[in-house]
């Protein structure tokens, strides 16, 4: 995996940021207030980094992308265009321990605001023909911390719950385009409560309005004319 900007601006010393090693196992310290960000400029290097797969990068990339998404409010949805390369760059690498980190990060990217789940569909066809590859996958991607929360899951269960994730967000268009790009799926009806204990608490009111929505099993399907059109 070659290196990331994130790693190049770190080591310049160009990023708001430090470990904060009086805590145990290490702290990310930030020198500003991250409400206070340049999102533009910030958050897409972050999201570069969490290929990284050597500290403090990655634990620095990881807790830093999860502490823009908790507070960056409004400041998130404008910059959704400029995260795709640096996640479908990271799905690429089509490490089973890479994938996982950015699978995680974009279910809380989704769940950080409204309207973000939609402003992803139209990129689709960049970052779910990975998904496609692994999501029959069984190999149980471990338990260390990935410095927000263990990892869970084996990596087909957790692609199948970012794809719920996704359906439930994203809009009345959103199960018909990923249905074209991963013909296996289907419409989501429940998620388990068990589940649901992992979300992050930057998915808030909309945490509850998943809940809602994926469990009353009324779910519909977009007509499959509405392929029509899609080259």
């Amino acid at each position: 995996v070659s290196h990331s900007e994130f790693r190049r601006f770190y080591d310049r010393g160009d990023l708001p940021i430090q470990i904060h090693h009086g805590a145990v196992g290490g702290k990310i310290a930030w020198k500003v207030d991250v409400e206070k960000l340049d999102y533009h400029h910030y958050l897409p290097i972050f999201f570069d980094g969490l290929r990284e797969k050597e500290d403090p990068y990655r634990f620095l990339s990881v807790q830093g992308t999860y502490d823009m998404l908790e507070k960056g409010g409004a400041k998130i949805l404008p910059v959704v265009p400029q995260l795709i390369i640096p996640i479908k760059t990271a799905l690429n690498t089509r490490d089973p321990e890479i994938i996982s980190t950015m699978l995680k990060v974009l279910q809380a990217l989704v769940l950080s605001g409204e309207m973000v789940g939609e402003a992803l569909v139209p990129y689709y066809r960049q970052i779910l023909p990975v998904f496609n590859i692994f999501k029959s996958r069984n190999k149980n991607i471990g338990d260390t911390m990935d410095y927000s929360q263990r990892k869970r899951m084996n990596i087909g269960d957790l692609i199948a719950e970012t794809l719920e994730i996704f359906e439930v967000h994203g809009g009345e268009d959103a199960f018909i385009n990923i249905k074209y790009m991963i013909p296996s799926m289907k419409a989501a009806h429940s998620l388990e409560p068990s589940r649901l204990q992992h979300r992050r608490r930057a998915g808030g009111p909309h945490r509850e309005r998943f809940c809602a929505r994926s469990t009353s099993g009324a779910r519909r399907r977009l007509p499959l004319s509405l392929l029509d059109g899609i080259d």
